[in-house]
C-alpha cells in the first residue's frame, strides 16, 4: 500500500536560523584568524537582543557585536518595523574560554593522537533518490525556501516578503519506496503589512506562491522529479493566517535547534549533537560529515542504493568506539552489512584528526552551512575576506563541502569489486 513521507525547511530568516549562522559566522572569524581555535559557540536571538554564550580557546579576539551584526543584516532584519535588526539591536557576549578538564582529553603533543572533542554517536546518510543523493522531500524543501528568498531579495516580482519562512513537503511513495507524486506543500511565510483585508491578503499570498514561486522550483528539478507535480496537489500557504510579526520578534530562536533540517529531513538518522558553532574538534559536526561522505560515495558507487552509517566515540579516544551500516535491504554485493563496515573502516580513517585533514575542516567554511542544510550541497572553491580591527584584514580561498565530494568512488568500487 502506498505511504506518505514528509520533510520540511526553515528560511535563513527563521530565529534558529538566524542563531545558527551568528555561531557559525564567530567561528570563521576564529578559524580565520587562528586555525587552531576551539570554538563551542551558543547564540540566542529575541526581540532587539543577541546572547552570545560558549566556550572558546583560540589566540585571536574578535569584535564580535560587529560580526553578529553583518550576519543579522546579511540576512535581511534591516528595519525597526522588524522588531530587530542588526543596526539596532543589543549584542551581549558571554563567551569564555574552554575549560581544561576537556582541553586535556582532547589535545595531544602529536595531532595524530588528538583525541575526540566528546562522546556521542553520530550519522550519514545517502539514497539513489536524487541526484545529490538526498532525501527528496528534503531537497525539495529546501529549494522552495532558497527560491523564496531569491524573490525576496529581488523585491520586484514579489514585493513584500520578510525574511522568516518555513516549508514542508509530502510525497507519495510506492510500496518499493519509489517516488510516485508530490502530495502536499506546506509554506508559511512573513510578509509586510497589507493595505488590504486578511482573505485578500491571503489570496494574493497563495496565488503568488503558486503561480510564481513553485514553477520557478520545478523548472530547476530533473525531468523526473518534475513529472511528480500535478494539479492535484494540496497547497496549504500561511494556513495561520497572516504572517506579519515574524523572526526573532515574534519567536525567541536558539543554536542548534534545526538538526533535522540541518541533515536529512527525518530520513535516515541524527545523533546526539547539533554542528553549528562547533569547531571540528566537535565529532558532532566533523564525524557527522564524514559519515555522510562515506554514505554518499558508498552509494554513487553502487555498494547499495540507501545507507545509513552511525560512527560513535569516546571524548579523549582517538579511535572510534563503534562503525555501523544500514543497506535497507538494498545491497548490491554479496556481503552482510557488518561485512560492508568492516570493509568501510579500512578504507576511511575515522580519527578525529584524519577527518579534519580529509575534509580541510580546520578553514572557515562554516557560515554557508548554517542555512538550507549541511549536507546535499555542491562542492566548491571561494574566496573569503574576513576584517577585524585586532587582526587586520585577511583573504583565503576555501572549499566548501568537501564530504560532499564523490572522491572515493574508485577505491570503494575496487575494494567491492564493482
Amino acid at each position: 500500500m502506498p505511504y506518505l513521507f514528509t520533510s520540511e525547511s526553515v528560511s535563513e530568516g527563521h530565529p534558529d536560523k538566524v542563531a545558527d549562522q551568528i555561531s557559525d559566522a564567530l567561528l570563521d572569524h576564529f578559524l580565520a584568524f587562528d586555525p587552531e581555535s576551539k570554538v563551542a559557540c551558543e547564540t540566542l536571538v529575541t526581540t532587539g537582543q543577541v546572547v552570545l554564550a560558549g566556550e572558546v580557546k583560540s589566540d585571536t579576539y574578535l569584535d564580535v557585536q560587529t560580526i553578529a551584526r553583518d550576519v543579522i543584516n546579511s540576512i535581511g532584519y534591516t528595519k525597526g518595523e522588524y522588531q530587530f535588526s542588526g543596526d539596532s539591536c543589543g549584542v551581549i557576549s558571554l563567551i569564555h574560554e574552554q575549560s581544561q578538564d576537556i582541553s586535556q582529553g582532547v589535545d595531544r603533543g602529536q595531532k595524530e593522537q588528538q583525541g575526540a572533542g566528546d562522546q556521542g554517536m553520530m550519522f550519514g546518510y545517502a539514497t539513489k533518490e536524487t541526484e545529490n543523493y538526498m532525501p527528496l522531500a528534503l531537497d525539495i524543501s529546501h529549494k522552495i525556501l532558497q527560491n523564496l528568498a531569491e524573490l525576496r531579495r529581488e523585491g520586484k516580482i514579489i514585493d513584500y516578503l520578510r525574511p522568516d519562512a518555513k516549508s514542508q513537503v509530502t510525497i507519495e511513495y510506492s510500496d518499493d519506496n519509489v517516488p510516485q507524486r508530490i502530495d502536499t506543500i506546506v509554506i508559511s511565510t512573513q510578509h509586510d503589512a497589507f493595505d488590504i483585508d486578511d482573505a485578500k491578503m491571503l489570496d494574493k499570498i497563495k496565488k503568488d506562491l503558486v503561480e510564481i514561486l513553485i514553477p520557478r522550483v520545478i523548472e530547476q528539478l530533473p525531468e523526473a522529479i518534475q513529472n511528480l507535480f500535478d494539479d492535484k496537489i494540496k497547497y496549504h500557504i500561511n494556513p495561520t493566517g497572516k504572517f506579519v510579526i515574524g523572526g526573532p520578534h515574534g519567536d525567541t530562536g536558539l543554536t542548534g535547534r534545526k538538526i533535522i533540517v540541518d541533515t536529512y529531513g527525518g530520513k535516515g538518522a541524527h545523533g546526539g549533537g547539533a554542528f553549528s558553532g562547533k569547531d571540528p574538534s566537535k565529532v558532532d559536526r566533523s564525524a557527522a560529515y564524514a559519515a555522510r561522505h562515506i554514505a554518499k560515495n558508498l552509494v554513487a558507487a553502487g555498494v547499495a542504493d540507501e545507507i545509513l552509517v552511525q560512527v560513535s566515540y569516546a571524548i579523549g579516544v582517538v579511535e572510534p568506539t563503534s562503525i555501523y551500516i544500514d543497506t535497507y535491504g538494498t545491497s548490491n554485493v554479496d556481503l552482510s552489512d557488518g561485512e560492508i563496515a568492516n570493509k568501510t573502516k579500512d578504507l576511511f580513517d575515522m580519527r578525529p584528526f584524519a577527518i579534519e585533514e580529509r575534509l580541510k575542516l580546520r578553514n572557515p567554511i562554516y557560515l554557508e552551512t548554517a542555512a538550507y542544510g549541511h549536507m546535499g550541497k555542491t562542492p566548491k572553491t571561494i574566496k573569503k575576506v574576513f576584517e577585524s580591527p585586532y587582526n587586520g584584514r585577511i583573504e583565503k580561498e576555501v572549499e566548501l563541502f568537501t564530504w560532499e565530494k564523490l572522491d572515493r568512488v574508485d577505491e570503494v568500487k575496487k575494494a567491492f569489486n564493482l
